[in-house]
């Protein structure tokens, strides 16, 4: 059954340490909706900077196991919270083979009220040839992932009219193009303080050629490309779109 959810403003919390000391939590709240990503806590002293509520929550098929190890924060709690699990389609097999899948069956029957979807092939399908048409890219071809971020992004534009993004960065290169003595390091999640720093993570994924890699930086280009044309707008830090070179013509998503 497809969800059927629309919400006049969200806000797309991201998983950032740029989100520790803003003190937007309020602000976030006080959003119709309130989107999420994969495991990132509103308790824990973090409700100040992230908010307390959460409306949909959008979790990679690695976040998964997380996720469950943390179900009395983010699952029992959460009776009001559509979850949407996204994934390869070997780990989505009904036939007793998909281990997302799989787990996804029994936390239902553990937790019969939640409110569970998954993304189904055809559209991760969509959601490959949207990243193909916005970037010139081939996914598959360039050995790379899309990101929760996308997914979570996409998926927003196709429920709210408004989205007010919390925590993202247009690029981490106009922050530490150089890696400078004074670069102050933002973890890569708000709720890991000793975990990877944003950067870092950001740059050497991008750059990376062998294995797997998310290419968050072109994401984020396309992103603030969708903020010309949609109702985007970015917080925390805040910034706007860089004004299009006089010879470009912008490109909208289909």
């Amino acid at each position: 059954m497809p969800l059927r959810m629309h919400c006049q403003t969200c806000a797309l919390v991201t998983s950032s340490g740029h989100l520790i000391g803003g003190e937007r939590g309020e602000e976030i709240d006080r959003a119709e909706c309130v989107i999420r990503m994969n495991d990132a806590p509103t308790a824990r002293g973090y409700a100040r900077d992230v908010g307390r509520r959460t409306s949909l929550r959008v979790i990679a098929h690695s976040s998964m196991q997380r996720v469950l190890r943390s179900r009395h924060e983010l699952l029992n709690a959460s009776q009001d919270t559509v979850f949407i699990f996204w994934g390869p389609s070997n780990y989505m097999r009904r036939d007793g083979k998909g281990l997302v899948y799989n787990n996804l069956r029994l936390m239902n029957q553990v937790l019969p009220k939640l409110k569970v979807y998954i993304i189904s092939w055809q559209k991760m399908l969509q959601f490959d040839e949207l990243f193909k048409k916005e970037t010139g890219k081939d996914r598959r071809i360039s050995n790379s992932w899309l990101s929760t971020g996308w997914f979570t992004m996409t998926i927003a534009l196709e429920l709210c009219d408004r989205i007010n993004v919390y925590g993202m960065v247009l690029s981490p290169f106009s922050l530490c193009p150089h890696r400078e003595p004074q670069h102050h390091s933002v973890p890569y999640h708000y709720y890991e303080p000793r975990g990877p720093d944003e950067c870092a993570m950001y740059i050497s994924h991008e750059r990376g050629r062998r294995g797997s890699h998310h290419r968050f930086i072109t994401e984020k280009r396309v992103f603030a490309n969708w903020a010309r044309t949609f109702d985007i707008h970015f917080y925390q830090p805040d910034w706007s779109p860089p004004p299009l070179p006089a010879n470009r013509t912008n490109n909208s998503v289909a």
